[in-house]
């Protein structure tokens, strides 16, 4: 019987098995940051261990960073002693480190793609759940806890057990505005927030080989948004010309010798799967959230579900969809259009690359701003923020009213200065919608960069379709 991609790659990198036990897994990049890494080296310093292979580790500044003067001391105490940290840690344990204003700083899962640190067939892990973002480009890539940081930076390996197998497939031709962002978030609202939990997660199908890199990686980073352990999307000819000619991308011959095993890793026919799901592209439009987790989303011109429309049937269930209403302060029946929100942030490592904000400038040209509207739009790293400038981007998105701001994980997850007040209404590009989670009180609705910039223009919820 045929292989999966994922236990093609699985398979030659486990080091052992343990009978009736997990493996153990050997993993080729570590990427860290500031947040979860501190306690993992704290952890070798106790037990005198070094890093076990340090070049095998990537590490930069992203989630407590400021999104201005970034060139000034951070004021937050706590975000300046973690970034601080992390500086003495790397300089310790002899790791490279992209920290502040360095030319390769920004959102670990923009930096290392960009960077070609970042390639096909490849484990890479993170004490960052978002790490499944790199599964586009054909890997097995997933977040970790800081045990298992520790774990990784002695041993190069981890302790796993392989976890079942989906595939989920679209088909057909897009509508006018939708965008990647649109077809995962249209995916997790058919599945739910908790459909993919014991998977990882292929992601095939016309609609899906037709992204660019960008795209692919916004799609596999939000598999975790539907309690997947990951995603992954097979290599192909585009995934190829994004890696080549990059900073750590295998160069000549070895080039030559790379590609050659990459064009091995895809799915066999006669694989199989645990689980498969199929759509149709042509059924999906600009999507929205409306309530607090990923899975609560509806195409824009559609009105709020009740809690029976979405099939929720015990106590627990509607209790749960009625705290998701009181707390957005939405009611069923209620449209997503000509909704008035305060504020727009366009960033996050689900969407903060350059592609992103060439869907912004082609919303925004020629446009205003809407006065109502704060918006932070944040690329996700130096070399993105360098684009936006060169390509002329910027000169049209700040024409329309808006500033591009310096790269950091900024309102994703509110642990830097870009928090969205109590009771304000946040149209956000990033991936998770929980009470809270872009400041307390925070009301948070996701969707793409082309709905969030439209919204800004208009003032109120917008369908980019209409506006493009």
């Amino acid at each position: 019987m045929g292989k999966t991609l994922f236990d093609k790659i699985y398979d030659k990198h486990i080091v052992s098995s343990i009978p009736d036990g997990p493996d153990v897994f050997y993993i080729d990049v570590q990427y860290i940051h500031e947040v979860t890494s501190p306690q993992a080296f704290e952890g070798l310093r106790q037990r005198g261990i070094k890093v076990a292979r340090p070049k095998q580790v990537c590490a930069t500044a992203d989630h407590n960073v400021p999104t201005e003067n970034q060139h000034l001391p951070i004021q937050n105490d706590l975000s300046r002693h973690q970034v601080s940290t992390l500086v003495q840690n790397c300089e310790e344990f002899g790791i490279d480190l992209y920290g502040l204003e360095h030319p390769f700083q920004g959102i670990v899962h923009v930096v290392g793609p960009e960077l070609g640190v970042t390639k096909p067939g490849m484990t890479m892990v993170c004490g960052d759940s978002h790490t499944s973002t790199h599964g586009a480009f054909g890997a097995i890539a997933f977040g970790v806890g800081t045990s298992e940081v520790e774990m990784v930076l002695a041993t190069q390996c981890l302790m796993q057990h392989r976890p079942k197998r989906m595939r989920i497939t679209v088909e057909g031709d897009l509508q006018k505005g939708v965008t990647a962002k649109d077809i995962v978030l249209y995916v997790i609202s058919k599945t739910t927030a908790a459909g993919g939990t014991g998977y990882f997660v292929e992601f095939a199908g016309s609609a899906f080989s037709s992204l660019t890199m960008e795209g692919r990686m916004t799609v596999c980073n939000m598999s975790i948004e539907m309690g997947a352990r990951g995603g992954l999307i097979a290599p192909d000819e585009t995934t190829f010309e994004y890696v080549k000619g990059r900073e750590f991308a295998p160069k000549g011959a070895d080039w030559d010798k790379a590609v050659s095993e990459w064009k091995e890793l895809y799915t066999d026919e006669d694989a199989t799967f645990d689980k498969e799901f199929n759509f149709d592209a042509s059924d999906i439009e600009p999507m929205i959230t409306y309530g607090t987790n990923p899975g609560m989303g509806i195409g824009i011109t559609q009105k709020i579900p009740s809690a029976a429309d979405i099939g929720a049937t015990t106590v627990k269930e509607i209790e749960s969809f009625d705290k998701a209403m009181e707390y957005m302060d939405f009611k069923p029946g209620q449209a997503m259009l000509g909704k008035q929100i305060d504020y727009v942030f366009v960033g996050s490592c689900t969407n903060a690359r350059i592609e992103d904000f060439r869907e912004v400038a082609e919303i925004v040209k020629g446009k205003q701003k809407a006065d109502n509207v704060t918006a932070w739009l944040v690329p996700g790293s130096k070399q993105v923020e360098k684009q936006i400038f060169d390509e002329g981007l910027a000169e049209i998105i700040e024409a329309a009213g808006f500033k591009i701001r310096q790269p950091g994980c900024s309102a994703c997850l509110a642990m830097n200065d870009d928090k969205v007040p109590t009771g304000a209404y946040c149209v956000s590009t990033s991936n998770r919608n929980f009470e809270g989670r872009q400041g307390p009180g925070a009301r948070t609705m996701l969707a793409s960069p082309s709905t969030a910039a439209a919204t800004a223009i208009v003032g109120k919820i917008a369908n980019p379709a209409d506006l493009i």
